[in-house]
């Protein structure tokens, strides 16, 4: 584990430990996601970020500006602080890290369902019901379409996939023909 991934981890307990405390814990997620998103969206704001010619007194005021009144007060200070420590690069990895210790301490677990159309809210809820009975958690789903697949789909929830798409289905036959050829 890098330098970088440890100090994010750090970041990101002192935060939730703050959110938790305020009762915010996926208010605060959801600013943070937003923040780095705004923070990846263009070329422009990485170059002004990772400027070594710009002061962190300058970045700062520019970064509080654009955040003023839009963010809860402890996402603000965490970034005044990562700015201020030249470690606003942390930001992604700290994202990450504050949704893997909020979903573990609420009981959640984020699924990435792959599929070939957009799920409707009634679909996503069934998938959440089933894939959180299967794993004991409350699933949160992100959808992803993949217009390769044809068909069915496949579930992600931390390290674990369930193929349940019709590419899936159609190589686990092919296996099991070889396996009875042998």
């Amino acid at each position: 584990m890098s330098r970088e991934t440890v100090a994010a981890k750090r970041y990101a307990k002192a935060l939730y430990e703050i959110a938790a405390a305020e009762g915010r814990t996926l208010e605060v997620e959801e600013e943070l996601k937003a923040l780095a998103a705004a923070f990846q969206s263009g070329d422009d704001i990485e170059h002004f970020i990772d400027s070594p010619k710009i002061t962190e007194a300058a970045k700062w005021e520019a970064i509080s500006r654009a955040i003023e009144g839009k963010l809860s007060k402890p996402v603000v200070s965490t970034v005044k602080l990562l700015v201020e420590r030249g470690r606003i690069g942390l930001l992604p990895d700290l994202v990450d890290a504050y949704v893997s210790i909020s979903s573990e301490a609420l009981g959640l677990a984020n699924a990435v369902v792959t599929t070939t159309y957009p799920l409707n809210e009634d679909e996503k809820q069934q998938v959440a019901a089933e894939f959180g009975a299967l794993v004991n958690k409350k699933i949160r789903v992100e959808n992803v379409i993949d217009t390769s697949l044809l068909g069915g789909m496949k579930v992600r929830i931390g390290d674990t996939l369930y193929d349940g798409s019709l590419a899936g289905k159609l190589e686990r036959l092919e296996k099991s023909f070889r396996r009875q050829a042998l």
